[in-house]
């Protein structure tokens, strides 16, 4: 009778009662977002070294309360506005000073080096080899957290496109911070995506010295359609498989099993009707949706 009642109170805690939403936006995308005086949550940025439009850049900027480039990132963002003005005859340059430059500096130009040295931005060299200058970055931003008492959200500015071994890495190293982190974002000029992280684990009981443990919940994304699509996917990237359901889709998922031997959600689309989409996955998976071009 014992083994019974353990049964049956393991069933009754095992099975979840209510849903837990996991809240996304991508407000940072919309120039008309405010600046980071006004936002709720603090974000850093990390420029990459990989190309990038001026738009993009100054849409993401603005929206950061902290910014750092990855060695050769450094290169891109002193090329991209080159001589340029603003209005007001100021160097456009000017306005778009990192807070901090780090890696191997192995890509670094001297001139660009001795640019952003002469503004006073601290350029550390970071020897380490067991680190990618990306992660070199986050590194220095968890030091700034640990100071400060603040979370900050992440976006990384390129890491999706070019040399095929870097892209990999920047999935690989998204999918391991998914553990560590709230919300880490990718974008290029044509895509941003970020892992969704299989719906949270919670010990809610103990029986007999064994600890309970369920899954419930699931990820709710905002849809700014001035921003996002028309296509989006979802890919099954580090994981043998994943259970998904969706909702806001043109084609949603309801259960089925999604893998790389298996189904893939490619070439969906966002439904211009629905506010929001809603995802269900049992295993880490990653969201990705197109960014509108503008005429």
């Amino acid at each position: 009778m014992g083994a019974g009642i353990s049964k049956l109170l393991y069933g009754q805690l095992a099975s979840p009662s209510s849903s837990e939403v996991i809240e996304w936006e991508t407000s940072f995308l919309n120039p008309l977002t405010p600046s980071p005086k006004t936002a709720d949550v603090p974000r850093a940025l990390i420029i990459l070294n990989q190309p990038f439009p001026l738009p993009l850049l100054e849409t993401v900027w603005k929206t950061c309360s902290w910014r750092c480039c990855a060695d050769g990132g450094g290169n891109r963002l002193h090329d991209l506005l080159g001589d340029a003005l603003t209005e007001n005859g100021q160097q456009l340059r000017d306005l778009y000073i990192p807070d901090l430059i780090k890696g191997d500096l192995d890509s670094l130009r001297q001139d660009v080096r001795d640019f952003y040295s002469s503004k006073g931005v601290p350029i550390l060299h970071d020897l380490d080899q067991d680190s990618t200058d990306l992660m070199k970055c986050v590194r220095a931003l968890e030091e700034k957290e640990i100071t400060e008492g603040n979370e900050y959200e992440i976006i990384f500015l390129g890491g999706l496109s070019g040399r095929l071994d870097q892209t990999v890495h920047t999935l690989s190293y998204l999918h391991k911070l998914r553990r560590t982190r709230k919300k880490v974002y990718a974008i290029t000029d044509e895509n941003i995506a970020w892992v969704l992280d299989e719906v949270c684990h919670r010990v809610i009981g103990c029986i007999f010295g064994m600890s309970v443990m369920f899954v419930k919940g699931q990820h709710r994304i905002r849809i700014d359609h001035g921003v996002l699509g028309p296509t989006c996917g979802l890919l099954p990237v580090g994981i043998e498989s994943t259970t998904l359901s969706t909702s806001g889709l043109r084609w949603n998922l309801d259960g089925e099993e999604s893998s790389f031997d298996g189904l893939i959600s490619t070439s969906n689309h966002l439904v211009p009707e629905e506010q929001f989409v809603t995802i269900k996955t049992s295993r880490p998976i990653w969201w990705c949706a197109e960014l509108r071009r503008k005429d």
